[in-house]
């Protein structure tokens, strides 16, 4: 087993360390599962409870806010897997 060691931003790793962290960990699972579902029933016009104009926005952003925090520390970590190791 490889262990990797990355290097992120001062502001990064407060907001990794900050309550937000716990909040988006929260809805990471609803952007992976119920957004896309609502999103899903709500074209083949399934999910017709009258309030679909607040419901499509909400699934959106979940995803949106979700992707928007992941994608730098995925990145990241890519990146460090990615680099060409010297021989051990």
């Amino acid at each position: 087993m490889e262990s990797v060691t990355i290097q992120i931003g001062a502001t990064r790793a407060r907001l990794a360390r900050s309550p937000v962290y716990w909040i988006i960990a929260a809805l990471q699972g609803v952007s992976v599962t119920f957004a896309p579902l609502f999103l899903y029933w709500s074209g083949r016009g399934g999910y017709s409870f009258g309030s679909e104009w607040v419901i499509l926005p909400l699934c959106f952003g979940v995803m949106y806010l979700v992707a928007i925090f992941h994608f730098p520390f995925s990145n990241r970590v890519i990146e460090e897997l990615r680099r060409p190791r010297g021989p051990a």
